[in-house]
């Protein structure tokens, strides 16, 4: 017999020991002996994205030989609280396929697909289902409320503000570190002025832009160039600057519920009547002034365009500059911003095909990389779920998706572009990421035409140093094409041992 334990944070009832105290009674009553358990714990039961534990035990009930019979989980609402009940269904029912049951210890009822278990299992996955739109009711309020007495509601306190922990009373407990939570359900957070270079850097974005009329990404342009980090410590992008210039904390306003995940369905942007705010929550680090002369510009230029009108002003520009790039565009005052070309056509390209403009250059390559990485997230999170499924574990970092693994060692993915030589054989080039200081590099070369991943090759830090890579400005790394399967050996090794093991 296998078992699935679930823990989300709701109460200590449903602690995962708790789980499999009552599972193991279950066992010895009926002779079963637990040879395999599937755990996800601080997980929520909406959806199944995010459960290593359970896409694992679906993963192996599909393969011939997944040396158990059947599932014990402790109750309905453990196998999970999905916002459509038949999702339940379909997940359980891909168990029974194989020949595998799905056994509820704690329920009162057994599994036996007789119709009063048909009934009760069906009224038990909707009550599951109606608690989650209840809890989801009740957590929005709560924060709706907090919201309006001028407290802070989640969310990282971005560039040039920090987040304080006050107690009830309001009295001042100290700053909280980035990823840092309150530890006491009564304290609070608002959000400070930080660092006064930082709050420096925040008034030069606005005069940047208000001044000398630059736009946000030839503002992140600048602060790159001068070293500057973002509040993450990575680069400048235009996103970033944009969201300085267009976020009401920045005056003092506490703003909530811009967005919403309820249930985590679909992200939905709300229309502004339905945002929860507080305005002068918190001391402003920006004039007013600065700020609605600001939205004003960036309204202006967000003035709704057809496709036609767009192509016309992309001509203007090219008439105006006689090239055109990314760059060009948005330093052209009078020019949407390249991101609304991409987003309206798909890439730069196809806009400038449509004005009949041929770059001297082949820029292909930039919208090979920008897919590819898009494709990155996608490839993490297969290797993460393959290394589940060979009986290993892992944490991903979501600032740099550094992989570790087992909790022994780190694992970072490169993709790798294809490129054709003159004389039509194909070669790659590996950038290892060695700021992050991986002790194993995955590489994912792609096909020649950077569609899908052609193969995989893994390379040991104790082979691929940093102090022993070219650190000049083309420092490539050229692999001729051959096919490994060394990845697969890798999700083997990983599965079964530790890093000191294997060395």
């Amino acid at each position: 017999m296998a078992q699935y334990v679930r823990m989300s944070t709701e109460h200590q009832r449903y602690s995962t020991e708790n789980q499999a105290a009552t599972i193991s009674e279950y066992a010895a009553r009926h002779g079963m002996r637990i040879v395999r358990t599937y755990e996800d714990s601080g997980k929520s039961g909406l959806n199944l994205r995010g459960r290593s534990g359970l896409q694992a035990l679906l993963h192996d009930v599909k393969q011939p030989n997944p040396k158990f019979s059947s599932v014990l989980v402790y109750d309905v609402s453990r196998w999970g609280r999905f916002p459509d009940p038949d999702e339940a269904a379909v997940y359980e029912h891909a168990c029974k396929s194989r020949g595998i049951r799905v056994i509820y210890c704690a329920e009162p009822f057994n599994n036996d697909g007789s119709l009063p278990s048909t009934v009760f299992i069906g009224i038990k996955r909707s009550m599951a289902a109606e608690y989650s739109r209840e809890l989801s009711v009740k957590v929005f309020a709560g924060a709706s409320n907090i919201v309006r007495h001028g407290f802070r509601q989640g969310g990282v306190a971005g560039f040039g503000l920090r987040r304080q922990l006050v107690d009830e009373q309001q009295n001042v407990k100290g700053l909280l570190s980035r990823g840092e939570k309150k530890s006491i359900q009564t304290d609070r957070v608002v959000l400070v002025p930080g660092p006064p270079e930082e709050v420096a850097v925040v008034h030069r974005i606005y005069r940047l832009f208000l001044e000398d009329c630059m736009p946000e990404r030839v503002i992140a342009s600048v602060l790159n160039r001068e070293g500057i980090p973002s509040d993450a410590g990575r680069a400048w992008t235009r996103g970033t600057v944009h969201q300085i210039l267009t976020n009401e904390k920045y005056i003092g306003n506490n703003v909530y519920n811009r967005t919403s995940y309820k249930l985590k369905v679909r992200h939905v942007r709300n229309p502004p009547d339905e945002w929860v705010r507080r305005d002068s929550a918190f001391e402003a680090i920006v004039p007013m002034h600065m700020f609605v002369q600001a939205q004003a510009i960036i309204a202006a230029r967000s003035q709704h365009l057809d496709d036609d009108q767009l192509l016309d002003l992309l001509r203007r520009t090219l008439q105006k500059h006689g090239a055109l790039s990314g760059i060009v565009i948005d330093e052209d005052e009078d020019a949407p911003s390249s991101s609304t070309y991409r987003s309206r056509f798909g890439c730069l390209l196809r806009a400038y095909s449509l004005i009949g403009y041929t770059p001297r250059r082949d820029y292909a390559y930039l919208e090979i990389n920008r897919a590819l990485r898009r494709h990155h997230p996608e490839l993490i999170e297969q290797m993460a779920a393959n290394l589940v499924s060979t009986g290993g574990w892992t944490v991903r970092d979501p600032l740099t998706d550094l992989l570790t693994v087992n909790g022994e060692f780190t694992v970072s993915l490169v993709i790798a572009r294809s490129k054709p030589t003159p004389a039509g054989s194909q070669r790659w080039r590996i950038r290892f990421d060695a700021s992050l200081l991986p002790d194993i590099t995955v590489v994912a070369r792609m096909d020649p035409g950077n569609q899908r991943v052609f193969d995989y090759y893994v390379f040991p830090a104790i082979d691929f140093i940093p102090d022993t890579l070219p650190t000049l400005e083309d420092n490539g790394f050229t692999l001729d094409a051959y096919r490994t399967d060394s990845l697969d050996f890798f999700y083997q090794v990983a599965g079964r041992v530790s890093l000191q093991d294997a060395a």
